[in-house]
């Protein structure tokens, strides 16, 4: 059974991005994320992940239809 929460690490190796970014997704609020243990480390639920990718996806979509519809009036 995979891990249900990830690391930061896990995080930015997954998007691709620096660890700056991904703690900076979480401060946000972007990225959902709660702190465990005593040195109160972040981790993300996989699914909260996966929810910020799909919302990211959309928000691609979105801007693409509104750039297309700016070129074609």
């Amino acid at each position: 059974m995979p891990p249900r929460f990830l690391k930061l690490s896990d995080v930015q190796e997954i998007l691709n991005i620096s660890s700056q970014q991904a703690y900076a997704l979480v401060r946000s609020g972007d990225l959902p994320a709660i702190q465990v243990g005593g040195r109160g480390q972040w981790r993300v639920d996989e699914a909260e992940l996966e929810s910020y990718i799909a919302r990211q996806y959309a928000a691609a979509r979105e801007h693409l239809r509104e750039r297309e519809a700016g070129q074609a009036g």
